[in-house]
């Protein structure tokens, strides 16, 4: 029984990755054949690899201007990313980042901080990606991904994986994320209540089978406290572990998806000079869907405890655990974030799309009447393709932050982006 069930896992393992399927000069006419035989039948399916967008979001590049391409059809290596460039101005309230982050909207208002103008070129991209032939454990992708970003624009690593077969290890997108549903903005932040995280991870993707599919992973922590003061945060011990189901129709360009996350998040009670866990979880459903061949619904909603780390708004700020009323002891408060949007295509180089999102806080109302309750972020925005990958684009932001004392603040930007993708 244990060979039996041993061979059956080789056997999915080594499945290969659908991929759209390339007629014989169908290579796109914007890539430039650096090296390499691009007539050879292999090349086919690694550039149909190179070129599909399945499980990426808006902000991910597209495929590589530059390939380059073996003579025996082994390997296939592309370079790409894009130069973006972002002006922006805010009204009658404002975020002091290039980023709309709606939880540093100042709350309240601050007469001095009501207009801001900036511009920034962080969140450039360059990106390398090499797919092979079928192995004996199945076809391999490598992915290394960096952008610009922060005022001096240094260099980030962003994403840097390999996957083999259906097996993927590396800093890459959570499972726990939905990229495809994701809202698109000019703004890099994103919506509010979105789930981005992106981190080292092993993760198992299944193939497809009559629409259904499914992932889990064990995932690297993220993970922020406020302690208090007779509590400290310390290493973690054990891996998050996210996974979902999926259905998909229209080709895959449709698909409900239901995710899951568990979390065992460790701190020590100096009060009693023990180490303590707390579990935190989380659902979400997502989903994208096509009313007509242009016209579509995006969008997902997320509960949970203890995963502030994994909603936009709420990451980086101290709330996966809080004090709670006993001495020394921490808990782990509820987390909420939606996002709903719809998205027309007027034409192969013009849409436009508009979404709501919205983060909330629960439970924490011992932490003071300055600390987050909620924040709502609106983005309308259009995008047109002037030509080639040359892309312009134009969006207005709303957004609010109401904390614990009722008090709120507000910001407006508007802002226009150039986007060149090589």
């Amino acid at each position: 029984m244990r060979k039996l069930i041993l061979a059956a896992f080789a056997a999915v393992l080594v499945m290969p990755l659908c991929a759209q399927e390339l007629d014989e000069d169908s290579i796109p006419s914007r890539a430039i054949i650096v090296a390499g035989d691009k007539s050879h039948p292999e090349h086919r399916n690694n550039i149909a690899l190179m070129y599909s967008r399945e499980n990426l979001a808006f902000e991910d590049p597209a495929a590589p201007r530059f390939l380059f391409l073996d003579k025996k059809g082994e390997v296939a290596l592309g370079i790409g990313g894009y130069l973006k460039a972002v002006g922006e101005y805010d009204v009658d309230g404002a975020v002091a980042n290039n980023d709309f982050y709606t939880n540093m909207i100042p709350v309240p208002l601050n007469p001095a901080q009501r207009q801001r103008f900036g511009a920034t070129a962080a969140h450039s991209t360059i990106f390398l990606k090499m797919v092979t032939r079928p192995t004996k454990v199945g076809r391999v992708i490598v992915y290394l991904q960096t952008n610009f970003t922060g005022p001096s624009y240094g260099l980030r690593l962003k994403q840097a994986y390999v996957t083999v077969g259906h097996v993927t290890l590396g800093k890459a997108r959570s499972t726990f994320a939905d990229a495809p549903a994701m809202a698109p903005t000019v703004d890099d932040q994103g919506p509010s209540g979105q789930v981005t995280a992106k981190n080292m991870l092993v993760q198992y993707m299944s193939p497809t089978w009559n629409g259904f599919s499914f992932a889990a992973s064990a995932e690297l922590p993220d993970v922020s406290f406020t302690e208090g003061a007779q509590s400290a945060s310390i290493s973690q011990r054990f891996p998050d572990i996210p996974a979902y189901i999926q259905y998909a129709w229209d080709k895959g360009s449709s698909h409900i998806r239901l995710s899951g996350i568990m979390r065992q998040l460790s701190y020590r009670n100096l009060a009693t000079q023990s180490n303590y866990f707390v579990t935190g979880y989380g659902v979400q459903i997502s989903a994208i869907t096509f009313f007509t061949p242009d016209f579509n619904f995006f969008g997902h909603y997320t509960y949970g405890k203890g995963i502030a780390s994994y909603i936009n708004d709420l990451s980086d700020l101290g709330y996966d655990l809080i004090p709670s009323s006993a001495a020394g002891t921490l808990k782990a408060p509820g987390v909420a974030g939606w996002t709903a949007g719809l998205q027309y295509n007027f034409s192969p180089k013009l849409f436009a799309t508009a979404s709501y999102s919205r983060a909330q806080l629960y439970d924490a109302s011992d932490m003071g009447a300055d600390t987050y309750r909620y924040a709502q972020y609106i983005a309308a925005n259009v995008f047109y393709n002037l030509w080639g990958d040359l892309r312009v684009g134009a969006e207005y932001l709303h957004g609010t932050r109401k904390n614990i004392s009722g008090i709120s603040g507000k910001a407006n930007r508007f802002e226009a982006m150039l986007q060149y993708s090589f």
